[in-house]
């Protein structure tokens, strides 16, 4: 899961929402990054497990990778 916009400035992960090596769902609330004075949420694009990279207090830039998801596959 990439930060998405290079128009962007640089950001700074502030908190994880979920633990490594959960399984979470499309749409959930992740993580929580700052980019200059405002708190921007991250959201899952699918099911899956999700494995953190980026840990809180890392600056980030566009295009930086901060999970990354092993979709799940149905049964």
């Amino acid at each position: 899961m990439a930060w998405a916009s290079a128009m962007m400035p640089e950001g700074i992960v502030e908190r994880w929402f979920i633990v490594n090596g959960a399984t979470i769902r499309a749409g959930e609330r992740i993580a929580e990054i700052r980019i200059e004075d405002a708190l921007h949420d991250i959201v899952a694009p699918a099911d899956g497990r999700a494995t953190i990279i980026a840990v809180v207090n890392d600056i980030i830039e566009p295009g930086s990778v901060l999970a990354t998801l092993e979709t799940m596959r149905p049964d």
